[in-house]
């Protein structure tokens, strides 16, 4: 007998080679299937895998990180089978996140109906119904190839024939086979919550999610959100950039050059007509910057107001750290931390009354911030601007009304800034927005603040949390968004994050996560050529050599 030490159940003896799915059904025969897979030797693991020694194992269900990634997965991959069962010369591309649905749609343009939808939704019910086993193998590189081109996977074959990897996973539910990253349910009928939601051209895949309180009813649309993705989508599509063996291979024969000065040039000119935009409008004198962590707000504020002063005008910056309360007013988390993400950490009533008093035309002395002491003092700086001078303030609560409920509508121009990666693995592996901004953040932690990469996974975590309370909800409150994502940046970021992401050890809790962003990254080729970035790029507030003060 084993013992298998199994969080939240206690010591439980067991015969070699039994599953963690024969442990579950004893324990809970009615509701075994709300467990996805499990955490044990460090791994996200199957249900299924025999168990040959002891060990310590966590369950997983759609509450926690990894269950849901499985859950998500699972439902997309049932997706795709149905959809190539019912549309047989159809392909299939699943393209983002809005909020808690993915959105997926049909390539060469079709449009998928209403009554289309209906008939997937059905399919699906029935594949998950059947309960079909879900059985993986790893194949060689060879392989892998001579597979993804007898399923018509082109960009599959265009990644492998540009990678170093020695092979890759293949999922197979029944007769239906494909590649799919990272784990999925040991069978179809652990996956019985989702809905299917028409979006045109495409459709939302809902899941329950905290995002909607586990209740796939409840999903809240986000159009803005939901046009800058169909923006970058298209951009990526001209550009032949919708996948990355497409980028992978203009790396291997030197032309990545132009891809990188095209994207550069793209997003000079989305911030052109951004500033043209303000200057058409004479109402507007405050201009507010707000985005997650390592979107690039700080560049991005920068090179915006370069493009102001191209246009005539003359922006002043106030900088939302110089309006925290004190030290010992700062709210505090659950925990007993400081919580200085939340909005109750600025003085909201002095930075309201300071911008009032500065659009009546009248003088005013901006506070300035001692993190030193925790407390706030004279600066000495004096500003007074007339109406050719918008006044800019980037930070995370820019688009949250109580931040300057003072202001009439008219007199603010929002903008929300993300970095929404326009840029897929293939047609049914997505890169999530989030890994892109955590690689970000890796990077420039460790070249401008001497932070180990455990340590910024561990601020990350708060950070996480912190943008779904102070920052999403309100993302739609935005006049404009602007897409910091470059399609050559993960090439770039690379080099930078590699060594970083190996240096975290295998008893870490942060262990997984490095993993995953290592095997991740491992499909793309290096961009060594660093000088081709701008100086006054996005990328370069993370690698270092930016023109602007960003740290």
């Amino acid at each position: 007998m084993i013992t298998v030490k199994l969080k939240g159940y206690g010591e439980i003896e067991v015969e070699k080679n039994s599953t963690l799915l024969d442990i579950i059904k004893e324990l809970e025969p009615e509701n075994y299937r709300r467990y996805l897979g499990a955490i044990y030797d460090q791994q996200v693991q199957s249900l299924t895998y025999p168990i040959k020694k002891p060990m310590q194992v966590e369950l997983l269900d759609i509450t926690t990180v990894w269950g849901y990634r499985i859950y998500t997965k699972t439902v997309s991959a049932i997706f795709v089978m149905a959809c190539e069962e019912l549309f047989k010369h159809s392909k299939v591309k699943l393209q983002h996140f809005l909020g808690s649905g993915l959105y997926a749609e049909f390539e060469r343009n079709i449009s998928i109906s209403h009554g289309m939808i209906s008939e997937i939704e059905k399919k699906m019910r029935e594949i998950v119904e059947a309960d079909i086993p879900i059985v993986k193998e790893f194949l060689s590189k060879e392989e892998i190839i001579e597979f993804a081109k007898n399923r018509g996977l082109d960009e599959s074959v265009a990644l492998y024939e540009t990678t170093n990897k020695s092979g890759d996973e293949v999922h197979y539910i029944g007769e239906f086979s494909d590649i799919f990253q990272g784990s999925l349910a040991p069978s179809t009928g652990f996956v019985r919550a989702f809905a299917l939601k028409y979006y045109f051209p495409g459709v939302l895949i809902v899941f329950p999610s905290f995002k909607n309180n586990y209740n796939i009813n409840n999903y809240v649309e986000q159009k803005k959100l939901a046009k800058i993705f169909s923006e970058a989508s298209e951009w990526a599509e001209i550009m032949g950039l919708a996948y990355l063996g497409s980028l992978n291979k203009l790396i291997c024969s030197g032309e990545v050059g132009d891809v990188i000065r095209i994207a550069e040039a793209l997003q000079e000119k989305k911030i052109m007509r951004i500033a043209d935009s303000i200057k058409e409008d004479l109402d507007i004198r405050l201009v507010l910057i707000s985005g997650p962590s390592s979107s690039g707000k700080t560049s991005f504020a920068h090179r915006l107001s370069i493009a102001l002063k191209v246009n005539g005008l003359s922006p002043v910056t106030i900088s939302m750290d110089d309006y925290f309360v004190n030290r010992e007013d700062t709210p505090r988390k659950e925990n007993g931390d400081y919580d200085f993400e939340s909005i109750e950490a600025i003085d909201l009533a002095q930075l309201n009354r300071d911008l009032i008093c500065l659009l009546e035309g009248e003088e005013v002395e901006i506070p300035k911030f001692d993190f030193k002491t925790g407390s706030r003092k004279s600066s000495g700086k004096v500003l007074k601007v007339d109406k050719l001078q918008p006044i800019i303030v980037e930070g995370i609560h820019g688009l949250n009304p109580a931040l300057s409920l003072d202001i009439p509508d008219m007199n603010k121009y929002k903008i929300y800034i993300s970095a929404l990666t326009q840029l897929n693995i293939d047609a049914h592996n997505r890169i999530p927005t989030t890994d892109t901004r955590l690689l970000r953040r890796l990077v420039r932690d460790y070249q401008f603040r001497g932070f180990l990469p455990e340590r910024t996974f561990e601020i990350w975590e708060g950070v996480r949390k912190g943008e779904d309370v102070n920052i999403f909800p309100y993302q739609e409150n935005a006049d404009v968004m602007f897409n910091s994502a470059l399609a050559y940046e993960l090439g770039v970021l690379k080099k930078y994050a590699i060594p970083l992401l190996q240096l975290v050890d295998k008893n870490s809790p942060w262990h997984m996560e490095s993993v995953k962003l290592l095997h991740f990254l491992s499909y793309f080729k290096d961009i060594d050529q660093d000088e081709l970035i701008p100086n006054n790029s996005i990328l370069r507030e993370f690698i270092g050599g930016s023109t602007f003060d960003v740290h």
